[in-house]
């Protein structure tokens, strides 16, 4: 537990530590600025970390809420972390106030809030400005579309499958990429659909712990998922399967209709969520893109 102003980063973590910045404030105004900066940095990093998970689809097969618990930890270790080693903003703030003959303003800490949903970190620029929540969504959004469209529309070519289908499911099942599986040891699975390892399939296999609902609750349960080499790889699988497979020949009567082929998904028994029309026709929607 930190008692005191930490050590590397100089900033107030509780009531003590605020008493002795404001007591410095008193005594050195100049050190007290540059460290209520840096306190001020830490703030707005974890706000924006805060803003980043809670525009992305909290609903994962790797969501749970003790991940929930550990990654709001993280998020506010990654903070300090990152406004102690300054990413501009802070001597930004000293310059700015400096020049004006501010004197050091003292940041109260936030109240605690619950632990903010499972994501990985995204890495942060040098130099940096406020970023809406939307802002970072679209960006987030259209990088994962520039990344998987190629492998799309070459799918789509071949087999008839509706690119914005499976862009969509894809990015629903792995969170706009962001919650791709992992094989055992780290490395990608580029199974971005979610698709199981049934008996018929020799492959490589990676298992991980997710969610299914059965008669509508949520269990938790090891399954094992396709591994593939490439995601060129995974989009032909899933495509294959999705034109050939007479199980989903109402997803391929929908044409380019959203809602359509969200309906025909479901009802195929591709996922047991049963929400996941309702998510896979918004995020299909949210893409913008026709077949």
């Amino acid at each position: 537990m930190v008692n005191s102003l930490n050590t590397q980063s100089g900033l107030a973590m509780d009531t003590q530590s605020l008493s002795q910045l404001r007591l410095q404030a008193r005594q050195s105004p100049d050190q007290a600025l540059k460290l209520a900066a840096q306190q001020f940095e830490s703030v707005f990093m974890n706000m924006m970390l805060k803003s980043m998970r809670d525009a992305t689809p909290q609903d994962g097969m790797m969501d749970s809420d003790q991940t929930r618990m550990f990654t709001g930890m993280l998020d506010q270790q990654l903070a300090q972390n990152l406004s102690g080693r300054g990413i501009g903003l802070a001597d930004m703030m000293v310059k700015q106030l400096g020049r004006q003959g501010v004197s050091a303003p003292v940041v109260q800490p936030p109240a605690q809030s619950a632990p903010v949903q499972s994501m990985p970190v995204q890495s942060v620029p040098v130099e940096i400005a406020p970023v809406l929540p939307s802002a970072f969504t679209a960006n987030t959004q259209q990088d994962f579309v520039n990344r998987m469209l190629p492998h799309a529309m070459q799918a789509s070519a071949a087999t008839g499958v509706p690119p914005q289908l499976m862009l969509g499911q894809a990015a629903l099942e792995s969170g706009w990429g962001k919650r791709e599986i992992a094989m055992a040891d780290g490395s990608n699975s580029y199974n971005v659909f979610g698709i199981k390892a049934n008996a018929g399939w020799h492959g490589k296999v990676a298992e991980v712990m997710t969610t299914e609902y059965k008669n509508g609750v949520a269990n938790k349960q090891v399954e094992k998922f396709r591994a593939y080499s490439s995601y060129t790889e995974a989009f032909k699988d899933y495509a294959g399967m999705m034109s050939a497979n007479p199980r989903y020949a109402a997803v391929m009567q929908q044409g380019d209709n959203p809602a359509g082929m969200a309906q025909a998904v479901q009802k195929s028994g591709y996922a047991t969520d049963p929400k996941y029309a309702e998510k896979l026709v918004n995020v299909m929607r949210q893409m913008n893109i026709s077949g």
